[in-house]
């Protein structure tokens, strides 16, 4: 009896398991058939992309396709600005833009006024800087300019530490450094015995440095007259032991032939990590160089990036001179002209990203260089765990928006372990009753009620509360999946124990961009916007920032995924932001609490704002918004004052478009 007990319980376990199993199996089969479908479809339109661009009559075309092109970008421009209004304002950003480059150019130089008071001002430090320059074949006029924005320097506390590299043909690199080393003492120069790439020779400099803080200054660059009397600032003012500033890249004999104005963010780990955007002119305090190279050689061509990450891993304050204080002059085979004049530098920032990297403890990463540069890095991180997302998704009626949200997620989405939380408020239409019915019938899906007025922080906060996952994914119902691995590229950053929340890329239907980021201040309220707001989606972004993840102040709840222990932890939405700006005050709460956020553009959905609940900017509405603006810069007023730290205070906070201000 007993027996036959045994062989029932162990017939019953081997039914439980296979059931499992084919269960898994579904799941398994779904999944290589969406990724299938996706392949196939992939392989088929570039047949056909090559089968038409190998045709006679594509090659016929040609004068009517550039006429179209033409009408097609008159097109864009006009719905990327709005109408002929937002074309104008475009046409008034380039001049601002035109003023600025001479603005930050030699006009910013200090005057003889200035100079004297910055040259007698008496710091309560007593810093030697160390300026390295590794020299190799330096054009004369290259060297004679790097040397004399060095002497000129309203700070005098220096030395220029000169290690010459460069080859019997020029030889006048050492007698014009020779000349001007019986000029100024404060110059050092070595003859090296061979070229040592620019690693070792920039070595060779940092064993001739005496100095307390080491810059680093390439051998065709310029200096402002002022960075380092701005560097003494910082380390007085803020106990600074790493610090860089904004820079510009010039072509020609002349800084004020600027091509581009790099206007940096503060530290922001997240861009470094994508993107070597701190670069010029770095200055450091050489202890934190104790036990380790300056360069190291494996890394040649990314040698500073390299260095970046290693250095700004262990200093203490990291800060940003906000001002152009450095000029990298863009020249036939220069970085600054062509990344491709440099190719190897590729492959040594993809070695140096994945070095620090594995420092920081990650493994199983992958890098890769995104559409906007070469150096401009998609990092893909692996996934720790297969935790379960709730997402919830408040709705009142709007049956339509509800059904193209969820099918999207059901049929788009590969990740697999997620529930779907519908939080019903206040619906009156019969259909979105009959589709709650469907619903019900999905394990994976739950439909709550909550009864009281329209208030998104109560209702997110309700939802929440019934949520068994341990993520939250808030999610309006106005969205619809685009990327199917849009989980996992918001997952990967939020189960880092260094980050809060994390959004998604959002574009309106016509295919400009609703979210790549929140900025504080930004506005007409001074509150909160939107970078890149309603640009084209293909746009690359100010300097190539639509195109990799990034820290952000904030991020909106219209696609945001946190922790739920975190989201418990901050108490959730402030239900004083009924509608209005609760995710931006949400995010800030996570940001006090020492944690990074992040926007990636690599999820991305489209959200069709606005489709739930109308214009925040007419009647009650405006009323209403206009009040939570109100208590928003009561609360943050401190944050508000200091500035976003990701969005550089010379851009206009009148624009999202990173309009410089004059």
């Amino acid at each position: 009896m007993e027996q036959q007990k045994n062989i029932e319980r162990e017939s019953e376990e081997l039914e439980y398991y296979r059931e499992a199993y084919e269960e898994e199996k579904k799941k398994t089969q779904v999944l290589s058939g969406k990724l299938a479908a996706a392949v196939e479809e992939e392989r088929r339109l570039l047949e056909e992309i090559n089968r038409i661009k190998g045709s006679k009559f594509w090659k016929l075309s040609k004068p009517a396709r550039v006429c179209i092109h033409f009408l097609i970008r008159t097109r864009d421009r006009v719905r990327r600005y709005g109408n002929v209004k937002g074309i104008l304002r475009k046409l008034k950003s380039k001049s601002i833009e035109k003023r600025a480059k001479l603005q930050h150019g030699t006009a910013s130089f200090p005057n003889a006024q200035r100079r004297k008071a910055e040259e007698e001002t008496k710091f309560s430090k007593d810093i030697k800087f160390s300026i390295l320059v590794p020299l190799y074949n330096t054009p004369e006029k290259f060297l004679r300019d790097v040397i004399d924005s060095v002497r000129k320097q309203t700070y005098g506390n220096w030395e220029l530490c000169l290690a010459d590299g460069s080859d019997a043909e020029h030889a006048y690199v050492g007698e014009i450094c020779q000349s001007y080393r019986e000029k100024d003492k404060r110059i050092c120069y070595k003859k090296l015995e061979k070229n040592e790439g620019i690693s070792g020779n920039t070595n060779r400099c940092y064993e001739m440095a005496t100095g307390d803080y080491i810059g680093l200054f390439d051998h065709d660059d310029i200096l402002h007259p002022s960075v380092l009397f701005e560097y003494m600032k910082a380390i007085c003012e803020k106990d600074a032991d790493y610090i860089y500033c904004d820079e510009a890249t010039f072509q020609g004999n002349s800084i004020d032939d600027m091509i581009t104005l790099h206007f940096k963010p503060d530290f922001a780990i997240d861009n470094l990590r994508a993107n070597n955007y701190i670069c010029h002119f770095s200055v450091f305090d050489r202890k934190l160089l104790e036990g380790m190279e300056l360069f190291r050689t494996q890394f040649d061509g990314s040698q500073d990036h390299d260095m970046i990450l290693r250095l700004t891993k262990r200093a203490k304050n990291v800060v940003h001179v906000p001002k152009l204080l450095y000029y990298w002059r863009s020249h036939k085979g220069s970085v600054a002209a062509d990344i491709s004049a440099k190719s190897y530098a590729i492959d040594a920032a993809k070695g140096a990203i994945g070095a620090h990297l594995t420092d920081c403890g990650m493994d199983s990463f992958e890098i890769t260089s995104t559409r906007a540069c070469e150096t401009i890095f998609r990092i893909k991180y692996r996934l720790l765990s297969n935790p379960k997302i709730s997402i919830l998704i408040p709705n009142r009626n709007h049956v339509t928006d509800l059904k193209r949200c969820i099918s999207s997620i059901r049929e788009k989405s590969t990740y697999e372990n997620y529930e779907i939380i519908v939080i019903e408020n206040n619906s009156t239409e019969p259909e979105i009753f009959e589709y709650y019915e469907e619903l019900k019938k999905n394990s994976k899906v739950k439909v709550v009620v909550y009864e009281g007025e329209f208030n998104y922080s109560k209702v997110n906060n309700f939802g929440a509360s019934k949520a068994d996952g341990d993520y939250l994914l808030l999610l309006n119902n106005d969205t619809e999946v685009i990327t199917i691995n849009w989980m996992e590229e918001l997952l990967m950053y939020g189960q880092r124990e260094d980050v809060g929340a994390v959004g998604a890329k959002l574009y309106y239907e016509n295919d400009t961009i609703q979210h790549a980021g929140i900025v504080i201040g930004l506005g007409a309220h001074r509150t909160a916007g939107h970078t890149h707001y309603m640009i084209d989606k293909s746009n690359f972004g100010y300097m190539g920032r639509l195109c990799y993840a990034q820290n952000a102040s904030a991020v909106t709840g219209a696609c945001l995924l946190v922790k739920k222990a975190l989201f418990d932890e901050v108490g959730g939405l402030d239900e004083e932001f009924a509608v209005a700006l609760n995710d931006v005050d949400f995010c800030l709460k996570l940001r006090k609490k020492g944690l990074l956020n992040i926007f990636t553009p690599f999820a991305e959905l489209y959200h069709y704002e606005s489709a739930s609940r109308g214009s925040d900017m007419s009647g009650e509405n405006a009323k209403r918004y206009d009040e939570e603006a109100e208590r928003f810069r009561n609360r943050w007023k401190e944050e508000l004052q200091k500035g976003d730290p990701y969005y550089n205070p010379n851009f206009s906070l009148d624009h999202s478009d990173y309009t410089l201000k004059m």
